[in-house]
């Protein structure tokens, strides 16, 4: 009799045991970094100051209004453009840029614009060969006013349709950050 109840108290035991580690049990995210500063440093080609595009917001999302600071850019000129992104809230400031670059695969900038005549190319990829956008080529042509807005997307599509060339439509993913610059080519 003692054997019974002893046999049946460790399949007991064994069911309660195995369910507590059910595979449904919820998964904590990896919550998102706060990025309070970006710098998309241009560096001219033909030699000269290069030209930073930036954004300040210290408090985070829905605080005090953001800082942006847009640039004029010379017409006909290719520049290098490198992204910064910081969590200037913290002491001393968190680098997110490297976090990205660990993290390449699931991150990519997006680069769009009302100028006729700017476009922006990739400079650096992820282990799979699909852009990402901290090391870009900023080309102008002729003389406009308008924007460009950056976006960075975590765990975009990044082989859909589109999206390798800079394309966000389909792209999906979570938007970590999205500005607009106002930018005057001269």
């Amino acid at each position: 009799m003692f054997r019974k109840n002893l046999i049946a108290l460790l399949v007991l035991a064994a069911v309660f045991t195995f369910n507590s580690c059910d595979k449904d049990d919820p998964v904590i995210p990896n919550e998102e970094e706060l990025i309070t500063t970006v710098n998309y440093m241009l560096a001219p080609s033909g030699g000269g100051d290069a030209i930073t595009l930036s954004f300040l917001d210290l408090d985070g999302d829905g605080g005090e209004t953001p800082t942006i600071t847009g640039g004029t850019l010379a017409a006909n000129e290719t520049y290098t453009g490198t992204m910064e992104l910081l969590n200037e809230a913290e002491s001393p400031s968190e680098d997110i840029t490297e976090e990205i670059q660990e993290e390449d695969e699931e991150h990519q900038f997006f680069f769009q614009t009302d100028i006729a005549g700017l476009s922006v190319a990739y400079n650096d990829q992820d282990a799979d060969g699909r852009p990402v956008g901290l090391s870009t080529t900023l080309t102008t042509t002729s003389a406009a006013s308008g924007n460009i807005t950056i976006t960075l997307r975590h765990e975009p599509v990044k082989d859909a349709a589109g999206v390798a060339d800079g394309d966000i439509t389909n792209a999906d993913g979570e938007t970590d950050i999205e500005i607009t610059f106002p930018i005057n080519v001269q």
